[in-house]
């Protein structure tokens, strides 16, 4: 059980985060590059400390090359990474993470694929050199990759194209529960899966009284909040397969945002809880 607590609305720094954690009963961390970026070993080992301390472990790190705009802005994040993912390396971090933007509104789906390729190879490679596994999310919902021109990766299945063509051994998946159920995919989908094919998982449920086909990406609720989405499947397709990283509530709910930090916090732990009653 993960917190991320941007994910909720709440502002952290890395020390509060672990606290507040602990307190609530999470089991892992959203590992902060400004935290770890620039600190000397002793710095680095005090927070570390801290974490085991508290009996936490690292989750998975967000990836902040932008790979997603042009050729000069990537070179840019690209060149900065080594040293990203050397201090993620000295506090033990071993998952990083992105996204997929599910449409574009100039590149074919062909010329996108190529671009995404040859970037996601490079920034893989490093990562590689640093025992960081990357994990790619699709982004499931009609609404978003039918907004730009040109339809991108927004399945599980081309998910995997991407990922063979890719070919990177430290490469896997970042599934949501959100983006499987939007993308109308199955839990045999899952079972299908191995262990080492999973890099991190967030855990979402949907709004009631919306088809599926409607549902918009910024709009969610915390898990198991209405039973639209079968979290039960889906976390128990995970146990079936050996599944032993990260879970994260990442509803990007208005209500949970207002919220003060450690109510907002308390409500997730909850819900985290109540979703992870139900394997079995």
């Amino acid at each position: 059980m993960d917190l991320c607590p941007g994910r909720i609305g709440v502002k952290l720094d890395q020390e509060e985060l672990i606290d507040l954690a602990a307190e609530f009963g999470f089991e892992s961390v959203e590992p902060f590059e400004g935290a770890l970026l620039g600190k000397n070993q002793e710095q680095i080992q005090q927070l570390t400390d801290k974490l085991k301390k508290n009996g936490l472990v690292w989750g998975a790190a967000g990836m902040s090359v932008d790979f997603r705009s042009d050729e000069t802005t990537f070179k840019q994040g690209l060149q900065r990474l080594p040293a990203v993912a050397r201090s993620f390396q000295q506090a033990g971090v071993t998952r990083v993470g992105t996204w997929l933007r599910p449409s574009h509104h100039e590149l074919t789906y062909l010329s996108n694929f190529r671009q995404h390729v040859g970037r996601l190879r490079e920034i893989a490679k490093v990562l590689a050199d640093h025992d960081l596994r990357f994990g790619l999310e699709y982004v499931g919902p009609r609404t978003s990759w039918s907004a730009g021109r040109y339809a991108f990766i927004h399945t599980l299945a081309e998910t995997q194209e991407l990922l063979a063509e890719i070919g990177q051994a430290n490469m896997g998946l970042v599934l949501d529960s959100w983006h499987w159920y939007t993308a109308e995919e199955d839990a045999a989908a899952l079972r299908k899966l191995s262990n080492s094919e999973v890099v991190a998982v967030d855990l979402n449920d949907a709004p009631s009284a919306v088809d599926v086909r409607e549902q918009i990406d910024n709009r969610r609720e915390l898990p198991v909040a209405t039973g639209v989405i079968d979290v039960k499947s889906f976390l128990n397709a995970l146990v079936a397969i050996g599944y032993d990283g990260p879970i994260r509530a990442e509803p990007f709910n208005k209500a949970l945002n207002e919220l003060e930090n450690r109510d907002a916090i308390q409500a997730t732990a909850k819900a985290m809880s109540s979703a992870f009653a139900q394997i079995g």
